[in-house]
C-alpha cells in the first residue's frame, strides 16, 4: 500500500511563505499558502495512492476532507521532520510538498507507480532543492547532512540516499513556490485553480497588474 503524503505548515500569517513579503502582505501570504495547500490536497486525493496523508506543522487547518489523514509533524529541523514523516506514516511512501501546486494527477500516479514497485524516485526543482520524494523504504539516515533550503539539496539528498544503499530514478523537474516570481510563474500554469486566482488577485490589489 503506497502513500501520498503532503508535507506542509499550516497557512497562518506571518508563518507561511513568509518569504512572499513582499509584495504580499503576512495576511495575502497565508491566503496563498491556503490556496496552493488546498489544490495540492485536490490533485493528491484523484490519484492512484491507496491513501493520502496530510502531514502538518500548526494547525488546525479548517474545512478539510473529514477522511483525510492527518499526522502532527515532529523534530527540531526539516531533516529530523521528513525523517520522522517517513517513520510515523510507513510503508512505501511518496512524499510532496504542499509548494507545487500545479502537479497534475499523471506525474503523481506515474511516480507512485515506480514507488509501488519498489523503484526509489527524486523529483528535483529547479533551485537546487526537490519536490518529491519517493522510498519504497527509508533508510536509517536517509537525511543525515542534507542541506535544506540549498542550491546543493537535491545533489547532496541524491548522494546522501546513494550512500545508503538508495539509487533514485529522476521525477520531471517542478518549480516549487518560495518566491513572488516562483508564484506568478506556477499561477501562470494553474490560471483557473485556488492557486491561481489568488496569486492573480493578490497582484491586482498590489497593483502589480492590471484589475
Amino acid at each position: 500500500m503506497t502513500t501520498l503524503v503532503v508535507l506542509a505548515k499550516a497557512p497562518v500569517p506571518g508563518r507561511s511563505k513568509t518569504r512572499l513579503c513582499p509584495p504580499c502582505t503576512p495576511q495575502e501570504a497565508a491566503r496563498v499558502a491556503d490556496a496552493a495547500l488546498r489544490d495540492t490536497l485536490d490533485v493528491a486525493g484523484r490519484s492512484a495512492a491507496d491513501r493520502v496523508a496530510l502531514v502538518l506543522d500548526g494547525g488546525p487547518v479548517a474545512g478539510l476532507e473529514p477522511a483525510l489523514a492527518v499526522v502532527a509533524q515532529r523534530g527540531d529541523d526539516l531533516g529530523e521532520r521528513l525523517a520522522a514523516a517517513f517513520a510515523d506514516v510507513g510503508g512505501p511512501i511518496l512524499l510532496i510538498g504542499m509548494d507545487t501546486p500545479q502537479v497534475d494527477v499523471g506525474l503523481l500516479d506515474a511516480a507512485l507507480a515506480q514507488v509501488g514497485d519498489g523503484v526509489p524516485v527524486l523529483g528535483p526543482a529547479p533551485d537546487g532543492g526537490w519536490w518529491a520524494l519517493g522510498l519504497p523504504r527509508c533508510p536509517v539516515g536517509a537525511f543525515d547532512g542534507v542541506p535544506m533550503s540549498s542550491s546543493a539539496t537535491f545533489h547532496v539528498q541524491r548522494e546522501r540516499l546513494a550512500a545508503c544503499g538508495v539509487e533514485t530514478v529522476s521525477l520531471r523537474a517542478l518549480r516549487d513556490v518560495d518566491h513572488w516570481a516562483d508564484a506568478l510563474e506556477v499561477a501562470e500554469l494553474v490560471p483557473t485553480g485556488r492557486f491561481g486566482r489568488e496569486v492573480r488577485s493578490v497582484a491586482c490589489r498590489q497593483g502589480l497588474v492590471p484589475a
